[in-house]
């Protein structure tokens, strides 16, 4: 299952190098909204970390609407890019819904910092009701990947019939979500693991055959995750900063 990015689609009139430009300006509004919050965000923070002008910011995004809107697509393409890694296929097995739980976790492990598109869709749907549209496609995009691997599990007969892979995938998207906001919460990845761990136990509870021991194992985190999940993008530091805590695991002061 192949996507054409948000970020892409916006961008398709644009010289390399303005893709560039427009790439590093958005790269650099994430990890600064992600630390300080769309509000306490201003124009100067983003130009200096983007390294731009003011007259290149403005070309791109007229207003912090578009810029943020632009986070929010960027984002959501990071996601479903990692969904889409080659080890976790099509995500249409118990296997690689394993292997996106193990990943996933891994990666809060590393830096417990929650999840960037959440953490900022939380924020614009209650301060820009006009954001609401993008943080839906966004979410909707995520669903989809599960929905669809779900979906294939089930036609080949690995899934009861009375499975619902609609319902399944919001089950996975919400139990993320929520272990996430808790993981960053508590600075522990256990609710991130509990969470996940149960939504899978639930699926797997929909296998044809028994799957006894097979696949209800704890997940561990054990798979490399340089670029973590729904931290794409965002570096230790921003991450370290977010959850009060200094690069090296010592709570700052």
């Amino acid at each position: 299952m192949t996507m054409t990015t948000t970020s892409e689609a916006l961008g398709q009139k644009l010289t390399a190098k303005g893709l560039a430009t427009r790439e590093r300006i958005v790269r650099a509004a994430a990890e600064l909204i992600y630390e300080h919050g769309a509000q306490n965000t201003n124009n100067e923070q983003i130009r200096e970390a983007a390294g731009v002008s003011g007259s290149q910011l403005t070309r791109h995004f007229p207003t912090k609407e578009s810029l943020v809107r632009a986070v929010l697509a960027w984002q959501a393409d990071s996601i479903v890019a990692r969904h889409q890694a080659p080890e976790l296929g099509e995500l249409d097995s118990f296997a690689a819904l394993r292997r996106w739980a193990d990943s996933y976790i891994a990666s809060q492990d590393m830096v417990h910092g929650g999840c960037t598109f959440g953490s900022l869709a939380a924020e614009v749907v209650k301060t820009e009701p006009s954001h609401r549209d993008a943080v839906a496609d966004g979410f909707e995009r995520w669903r989809e990947l599960f929905k669809y691997g779900l979906s294939a599990m089930r036609e080949r007969g690995e899934l009861r019939p009375e499975a619902d892979p609609a319902a399944l995938a919001h089950l996975l998207t919400a139990a993320f979500q929520g272990g996430a906001l808790l993981d960053q919460a508590a600075g522990d990845s256990t609710p991130l693991r509990d969470a996940l761990n149960g939504a899978l136990a639930y699926i797997e509870s929909f296998a044809v055959e028994s799957r006894t021991g097979q696949h209800r194992t704890s997940v561990t985190g054990e798979l490399p995750t340089a670029v973590g999940g729904c931290l794409l993008g965002v570096s230790q530091t921003t991450a370290d900063t977010r959850r009060g805590t200094a690069a090296n695991g010592v709570p700052s002061a």
